[in-house]
């Protein structure tokens, strides 16, 4: 049984730095790929940042230069860095998973993914 388990979320002065992570287990991260989502207005869900199987990244355009995204392959872990907070970012942040590899053209969209986490808090004021 696959689980994903995301912390680190917490709350920020715009312009600090937080760091979440998002645990996997039962579950090989370092064969498919994974990602960051967030609720954003009028979609679903944006894509915030994306790692392929082969270390392919891919950013979402609002985080971009801000954000980065890493897999600790030892510890079956996915963290994103998160610098120059701004409000607009305070958001449920999900990490998701596939269960198939995927090609880097699909890091950042959603149906890559079947295996999703319950999410972690952030909040930017």
């Amino acid at each position: 049984h696959v689980q994903l388990v995301e912390s680190g979320g917490g709350s920020v002065q715009a312009g600090g730095s937080l760091r979440l992570s998002c645990a996997a287990s039962g579950y090989t991260a370092n064969r498919f790929c994974m990602a960051w989502f967030r609720p954003a207005p009028g979609k679903e869900r944006e894509a915030v940042a994306g790692i392929g199987n082969d270390g392919s990244i891919r950013y979402g355009d609002a985080v971009n230069g801000r954000f980065t995204i890493s897999k600790d392959i030892d510890a079956d872990t996915l963290s994103l860095q998160m610098t120059n907070l701004k409000t607009e970012d305070d958001a449920m942040y999900y990490c998701a998973a596939s269960s198939t590899r995927c090609w880097p053209s699909a890091l950042l969209d959603g149906t890559t993914y079947n295996i999703w986490g319950r999410g972690t808090q952030v909040t930017v004021s």
